[in-house]
């Protein structure tokens, strides 16, 4: 796992703690449960090991899968929103 996702229970925000040393840009995709593209995320590299995703709060509840990839890495996980 090169990322953390932080809170698994959202409202408005996510953030992104990145555990891999690499310098490659990071790509994230937030899907509904029907696996609808709800939003997209590219940040380029950086020294910074954090990554902060807002605007989220316009996003119905429920429960939504996110998708990470930097360069070979990728992950998947389910996180929720709520009200």
């Amino acid at each position: 796992m090169f990322a953390k996702v932080k809170p698994q229970v959202f409202i408005d925000t996510l953030t992104l703690e990145l555990s891999s040393p690499e310098r490659k840009a990071i790509k994230a995709v937030l899907k509904d449960e029907g696996g609808a593209v709800c939003r997209h995320l590219e940040s380029e590299a950086s020294s910074h090991r954090s990554l902060i995703w807002s605007g989220l709060n316009d996003l119905p509840y429920g429960v939504y899968t996110i998708e990470l990839k930097q360069g070979e890495n990728e992950m998947k996980m389910q996180i929720v929103k709520r009200v």
